[in-house]
């Protein structure tokens, strides 16, 4: 193994110098184009060259591969062989145990019927017996006698056949389980089998692959000997031309080390453009990141807008809901003091109107204030006028809206009071029904008083009746409790009857039953003859199968002896290919030389130095044209980063109105909402100071005539009841706690629209720049590298599979004609056996003279006149 190892290093090391070789001759030729012909002759030989090794260095490893299979598949088959040889074994002596068992069986099974019977006639004894009983025969001494014995018989058959059964089904235990045993072996055989046809088949395509890389390399030695042959004829072209190339290889490193400075400068300009580039598409994303993020904050903005302009109408209304409800408290409180003022004297009236009025001038005075204030603010307002003029509009259709809820407001009060005169109806009606119900009342209770009386009187009828039935029942008990003592007496003789009839029966049925089982006994002997004879030939069918087994297994270890040949076939081919290996090394290590002399002959071509001169005029004219341009490049390099600077100024300058533009909308906003609510309030507010000034305007005419007598009038109001108040409480109340986890809701959702925003804010950071992309275009370049190289294999893979479908069909035609083979040769076995028994007949009649014809059999089953050959 180190000697391989060696060797390979060495061919490595050589196969590198030849490269480098190869190499330097190529950029030695590259620069110069009148060699370009020269050039490409010199690569395709390169190219070929690396074929060849590669060639060599595949099939090398493939013989090693092929080396190490073989070994490891010799060693599979010599366990599978172990494996097979210990099944056999193993089904042999489960064949044995399966034999005992189904003798066991058998017994079992005869002695299962032979109890079945017993139970059959014993039923069948008890029916004729209870028949006879029923008819009322008597029973004498012999026949009690009789049945005791039969009694005891039946005991002991029922023991017999519960032990029969017990051992039944340990027996079938046993047989499931060495079926099971056997199916296992049978299993663990069959895989075996197909281990060892898997390792034939992949031996026979190891062999195919062998042959097959023989066959390549045949082809690779007959290519390079034509390449050497090629060598030969151009290295005289080489010679002529390698003088040529030293003289031009010195202006050409000199060429190059300028246009290696040009290249650096040149690489940084491009890096330097394209970080640029890289920059500014960044800007370009996060600009366009901004305006999108801007369109989602203003898109939701306006759903918020909407939503809380909704809010607010809602706000309103349970505004108005309030307002009317209050409204209609007052109305309830009014309703209120004016009963109590109804229940109240004249004196308490007019101290509380005092009060009131008191408390009006002070409500009146507070009016006032509030007038100046909404004066000052409608001051304030009137700046405001030219916007409000504009909603107007809005708002006289509101008022026509509120006056059209006043109407139908009064058509509902009208509704009340119609429905309170209706209750008014419905309670006198109440009254009168209550009145004639007081008075059936009455009369029931005269009634009930009465029935009460007769109750008593039949209560003490009842007692009377309940002792005399008690007596009644004493006397019932002892009379049944003296007919059961004659019954059971009664029974008992019944039951003793019943049994001696019995016992009689079952002695009549069982004598004429052990009659029929003695009949039955001599069927199944006769059946039991005949099983014998059966199995016997059973048995000598299965001498022969073993027979044919060994012979098959014979066959296989003729088999494989040829595998371990051609295994050994196998290795001596793979010394052979590695002999030819060190053959072309050497031929290798030859080429080397000549390689070595050819570039002593190059140092001549120095001389032709000359020529090259006007081909360095020439590159010192394109060097100039190389310098101007990179000045235009370097121009247009400044203008782009002027303009580039230009652009982020304007997007600084953008970003900053975005600022303004957004902090102008939130307090625009702001104000919208406040708008709506400081119009609403003005409304409210001029309507309170219009119902101010007419109550003060009304109190002052009542102050201005005092002694007014009419003035005092009885106020009959149309309002709801308090039941309904408070329905319509609780209803609003229910609204509000509504309307109130509808905004908690609202607001969670707010707070998660604002943590998925700011996630994904931290998204947008981290996602990857223009070098992600970049790696995703070589990735995308290598990956297509590899489904080529995938079709390629699979394009191979489908050429072996349909190579090893041939091999396969010549497989099972090999096979099929194999087993006609094993059959021929068995037929003509069996011919020999039987003309053999026939030659040996005639022989044995002389010895059994006296012997009777039929066969004998002895205690194992097996006829002792069987040949001795068979056992063989």
């Amino acid at each position: 193994g180190q000697e391989k190892s060696e060797k390979l290093a060495l061919e490595e090391t050589a196969y590198e110098e030849i490269e480098r070789d190869f190499q330097d001759v190529l950029s030695e030729l590259s620069g110069d184009k009148s060699l370009d012909k020269f050039r490409i002759e010199y690569e395709k030989l390169h190219a070929v060259m690396k074929k060849s090794y590669d060639n060599e260095k595949r099939l090398m490893a493939k013989c090693r591969e092929l080396n190490a299979e073989i070994v490891v598949n010799s060693a599979k088959v010599a366990t599978a062989l172990k494996l097979s040889q210990d099944d056999q074994t193993t089904i042999a002596s489960l064949k044995k145990e399966i034999e005992k068992a189904w003798k066991m069986v058998d017994s079992a099974y005869d002695k299962e019927q032979k109890a079945k019977d017993t139970i059959l006639a014993l039923k069948e004894e008890i029916v004729n017996l209870t028949k006879l009983v029923e008819q009322g025969s008597g029973l004498s001494m012999d026949q009690d006698s009789n049945i005791r014995d039969l009694l005891k018989f039946k005991e002991e058959v029922t023991k017999e056949r519960d032990q029969l059964l017990s051992e039944v089904v340990k027996l079938r235990e046993s047989l499931a389980q060495t079926t099971e045993l056997q199916q296992e072996t049978e299993r663990s055989r069959e895989e075996a089998e197909q281990t060892i046809s898997q390792f034939q088949q992949e031996i026979q395509q190891r062999q195919n692959e062998a042959s097959r890389e023989s066959r390549k390399k045949e082809k690779l030695e007959k290519e390079l000997r034509q390449v050497q042959m090629d060598m030969d004829t151009r290295q005289t072209e080489i010679k002529a031309l390698q003088q040529y190339v030293q003289k031009s290889k010195e202006e050409l490193q000199k060429l190059e080390q300028q246009l290696k400075e040009q290249k650096i400068l040149n690489e940084r300009a491009a890096k330097e453009l394209e970080q640029f580039q890289m920059r500014n598409s960044k800007l370009q994303q996060e600009n366009e990141q901004h305006s999108l993020v801007c369109e989602q904050l203003s898109q939701e903005n306006q759903q918020k807008s909407l939503e809380l302009k909704a809010k607010e109408e809602e706000v309103h209304q349970m505004r108005l809901d309030i307002g009317k409800l209050n409204k209609i408290r007052e109305q309830i409180h009014k309703k209120l003091h004016q009963i109590e003022d109804q229940k109240l004297e004249v004196e308490q009236n007019r101290e509380t109107l005092k009060n009131q009025i008191l408390g009006l001038e002070r409500e009146v005075e507070a009016s006032k204030k509030q007038a100046e204030l909404d004066k000052k603010a409608m001051d304030e307002l009137l700046r405001e006028r030219d916007i409000l003029n504009k909603n107007m509009l809005k708002a006289v259709s509101a008022t026509q809206k509120q006056i059209d809820l006043v109407k139908l407001h009064e058509q509902a009060k009208r509704n009340l009071e119609e429905e309170i005169q209706n209750y008014k109806d419905e309670a006198q009606k109440q009254r009168k029904i209550i009145f004639q119900l007081e008075k059936e009342r009455d009369r029931y209770i005269n009634e009930a008083s009465d029935l009460t009386q007769k109750v008593l009187m039949n209560m003490e009828d009842i007692k009377i009746c309940e002792m005399q039935i008690f007596d009644y029942r004493k006397k019932i008990a002892e009379s049944e409790t003296k007919l059961k003592q004659q019954q059971n007496l009664y029974e008992a003789v019944r039951s003793d009857r019943n049994l001696y009839s019995k016992n009689l029966v079952e002695a009549q049925d069982e004598i004429t039953e052990m009659k029929r089982k003695l009949k039955i006994m001599t069927h199944q002997v006769d059946q039991l003859k005949e099983e014998i004879s059966a199995k016997e030939s059973a048995l000598v069918k299965l001498h022969l199968e073993q027979q044919r087994i060994e012979k098959e297994k014979e066959t296989l270890k003729a088999e494989l002896q040829k595998l371990r040949q051609q295994a050994l076939e196998t290795k001596h081919f793979i010394e052979k290919q590695e002999a030819e290996e060190r053959k072309l090394l050497r031929i290798i290590a030859e080429a080397d030389g000549e390689r070595l002399r050819q570039k002593k002959e190059l140092d001549q071509v120095i001389s032709e130095r000359d020529i090259l001169g006007s081909q360095l005029v020439r590159r010192n004219d394109e060097l100039a044209l190389l310098y101007e341009k990179i000045k235009i490049q370097q121009s247009v390099l400044n203008k782009g980063e002027s303009q580039y600077n230009q652009r982020v100024e304007d997007m600084r300058i953008l970003k900053l109105e975005i600022k303004k533009l957004r902090r102008e909308k939130g307090i625009l906003a702001r104000s919208v909402a406040n708008v709506d609510e400081l119009r609403q309030e003005l409304f409210h507010m001029q309507r309170e100071f219009l119902k101010e000034r007419t109550r003060c305007r009304a109190l002052e005419e009542e102050l201005e005539n005092p002694m007014n007598v009419h003035r005092w009038r009885k106020l009959e109001a149309s309002d709801p009841s308090t039941f309904e108040l408070i329905q319509k409480i609780h209803t609003l109340q229910k609204r509000l706690i509504s309307k109130t986890e509808e905004v908690v809701e609202k607001e969670l959702l707010l707070q998660e629209k604002e943590k998925l925003y700011v996630e994904l804010k931290h998204i947008l950071a981290r996602q990857p720049g223009p070098e992600a992309a970049e790696q995703l275009q070589i990735y995308r370049h290598t990956l297509r590298e590899k489904t080529k190289q995938l079709k390629v294999l699979s394009s191979e893979l489908n050429m072996y599979e349909s190579q090893s479908q041939e091999y396969k069909y010549e497989i099972e035609k090999l096979t099929n004609e194999l087993m006609n083979l094993k059959k021929k040769y068995l037929a003509q076995k069996r011919k020999e056996y039987i003309q053999k028994n026939k030659d040996r007949v005639p022989m044995d009649n002389t010895f059994s003279m006296a012997k009777p014809t039929g066969p004998r059999f002895t205690g194992g089953g097996f006829p002792l006149n069987r040949p001795s050959q068979v056992k063989s």
